[in-house]
């Protein structure tokens, strides 16, 4: 059996036939999926040798291959290109035996209506909710109608898309609002953990300095210019704390939202606790989820449930997120971590002072925290989709192989 995946993530080959991506948590994905295939096609754009990263996280299954689009960063690359992608999606394909299209992305649309006409079956995961994310985004004038017609555009076909193929939705909200849209959704948890990272540590807060983290993409959806705020707040209370942001830059408005958050930490006086630290690739960060005491993700709508979350819980850290999109149907509210009814500089620092303050909250939401991660490793997650998938599709997948490393490579870190 032959699965093709195709999503926007863009990837890249190395000489040694090694296929990276700069970020990892998709390529923790695939890697999820492809025991059940006796090889998986990406169909994804592959960047050009000009801008490949100086580091990245490997594919680490052996029987993944690329089927290259063109290169495109989002959907003001991927139109003009349309013609090209549209004959190399219909030859792709047929190609293939079963799809799985990753939304909302530019390519799953046209790759969908290809794989109808060629008899293809095809099953959705509905990651994110451009409708909701629209409204939040910092646009103007041409370029906000812009944008506010590829959403409706691509509403419109992920609702025609969910309603007639098998649909998994990350988190309860994204799957309630495809249900009342008439789809039969199937509702899971995007992750990106093996049951390998998950951590020991009973507490954290033991030392005099406290490290907050957030790992998050940096755009203006994301509330993290309310950080230096929450800093300032926390230091004139007198806890000696300093926060890292780790994640990319989204964009132009991702670099505006970037210096807005270094203007505020330098207005604020706290430019020493307040650090844009940049991407760190997926192997790399889960171990660094370790050397730090709590996790703050202060997004706003327009998520399902961000791995992020899975991982600081995975790391021994406990977590203050917004009560918003799928947020709730994974964080209990002071049981495996604390959500705010509203991102605000002065709701994450009344937070992270109650944690600070309160060792048994801490511990309790540590230890449940483990608990929700080891309920939501990659191999459960994609051990529940693809027993769906096979009973619902009538495609025969491969066993699972063995729980060993592909080729001596080791586990996640």
């Amino acid at each position: 059996m032959r699965l093709g995946i195709v999503y926007h993530m863009p990837f890249w080959q190395t000489p040694d036939g090694g296929i990276w991506e700069a970020e990892g948590s998709f390529a923790r994905y695939v890697d999820s999926l492809a025991p059940y295939a006796d090889e998986v096609s990406l169909c994804v754009p592959v960047r050009p040798a000009t801008s490949i990263p100086n580091d990245g996280t490997r594919v680490r299954a052996v029987n993944v291959r690329l089927a290259p689009l063109p290169h495109f960063d989002g959907p003001r690359q991927f139109y003009p290109q349309l013609p090209s992608i549209r004959r190399a999606l219909r030859a792709w394909v047929r190609s293939v035996d079963l799809i799985n299209c990753r939304v909302p992305t530019p390519a799953a649309w046209f790759a969908f209506t290809a794989a109808r006409r060629a008899g293809v079956p095809v099953f959705l995961l509905v990651v994110g909710d451009l409708a909701a994310v629209a409204p939040t985004l910092p646009y103007r004038g041409l370029k906000r109608l812009v944008f506010a017609a590829y959403t409706v555009f691509e509403e419109r076909a992920i609702r025609r898309m969910t309603r007639s193929s098998l649909t998994f939705a990350n988190g309860a909200d994204l799957a309630d609002k495809h249900r009342r849209q008439g789809a039969n959704v199937v509702e899971t948890k995007t992750t990106t953990i093996a049951a390998g990272n998950i951590n020991t540590r009973p507490d954290t807060c033991q030392g005099p300095k406290i490290r907050l983290l957030t790992v998050s993409r940096i755009d203006p959806r994301k509330g993290l210019s309310r950080l230096p705020d929450a800093i300032a707040r926390l230091r004139a209370a007198g806890h000696d704390v300093s926060i890292d942001i780790v994640g990319p830059v989204v964009g132009q408005t991702g670099e505006h939202e970037r210096a807005a958050i270094e203007q505020a930490a330098c207005d604020l006086g706290v430019a020493d606790h307040v650090r844009c630290a940049g991407p760190v690739p997926l192997d790399r960060l889960m171990p660094l989820y370790h050397g730090y005491d709590l996790f703050v993700l202060p997004t706003g709508p327009g998520e399902g449930i961000p791995r992020v979350l899975l991982e600081a819980m995975a790391g021994g850290l406990p977590i203050v997120a917004t009560r918003i999109a799928g947020i709730p149907s994974l964080v209990t509210d002071g049981l495996n971590g604390l959500l705010m009814e509203r991102a605000s500089g002065a709701a994450v620092a009344e937070s992270v002072g109650r944690l600070i303050g309160d060792a048994a909250l801490r511990q309790r939401l540590i230890r449940h925290g483990y608990e929700t991660a080891g309920a939501h490793t990659l191999e459960r997650q994609a051990a529940s989709m693809m027993t769906v998938v096979a009973a619902e599709t009538g495609v025969r997948l491969c066993q699972p192989p063995a729980a060993a490393p592909p080729r001596g490579l080791t586990t996640v870190a």
